[in-house]
């Protein structure tokens, strides 16, 4: 299995540190946030990255290289501009083939077992991890009842940034500027999406305070 992380965001709210620095590369107790999820990615025996850049891509590049020195072979799929996140994985399609692939969000870090994660059901188009509501989205994303994503119930879940997905996911969507969560929505409702819940540390890593907390954490 091929895996994309979503790496091309600006990082407004993480601003001023992310105005020389991509978001994937600030560093929480000594390693880039994207560093954590390619040796992750590694351990699992998942090891066909794909890196989609926009925002200060050639800092990604010369950090990150052709995957070798993290026993990986990396790919980059290069935006110019920040295409959100359902636009950015169709621009890579191209690079992801035709099975199903794992994405997970650059600006996250988590103790995720990326082995627990179940193929995808040729019932399914997708798998999505969900976790416990962090404070700054108590009212959750979606709800997961017998093993299906559900955009309405309870308890509500946050969705993790952690999916895989099948080429049929995208199909008919047009290339360009386009968020994910609109998709998930609508696929939801044709009862196309499966998922789990991840019971163990999980930090959304959106503001400069959220860093310094996992930073803390990580280094204590």
């Amino acid at each position: 299995m091929k895996a994309m992380i979503l790496a091309a965001g600006r990082g407004e709210r993480l601003r001023p540190l992310t105005d020389k620095t991509p978001k994937p590369l600030l560093e929480v107790a000594g390693r880039s946030l994207i560093e954590y999820h390619i040796d992750n990615l590694a351990k699992a025996g998942i090891r066909e990255i794909i890196i989609n850049t926009a925002w200060l891509a050639d800092s990604m590049h010369q950090q990150l290289g052709d995957g070798s020195e993290y026993g990986v072979t990396i790919q980059y799929s290069d935006e110019g501009e920040a295409l959100e996140t359902a636009g950015g994985i169709i621009n890579a399609l191209p690079l992801l083939g035709d099975d199903p692939f794992l994405v997970v969000n650059g600006d996250i870090w988590c103790d995720f077992d990326f082995t627990s994660i179940t193929e995808l059901s040729p019932q399914v188009q997708a798998h999505l991890v969900l976790v416990e509501n962090p404070g700054h989205n108590h009212k959750g994303d979606f709800s997961l009842k017998s093993g299906m994503i559900k955009n309405t119930g309870e308890p509500m879940y946050t969705f993790s940034g952690i999916g895989i997905y099948s080429k049929d996911f995208f199909s008919g969507q047009e290339s360009g500027i386009s968020p994910l969560a609109p998709l998930i929505r609508s696929k939801c409702e044709e009862n196309l999406v499966s998922g789990q819940l991840h019971e163990g540390r999980w930090t959304d890593v959106g503001t400069i305070e959220r860093l310094q907390e996992l930073d803390i954490k990580l280094s204590g």
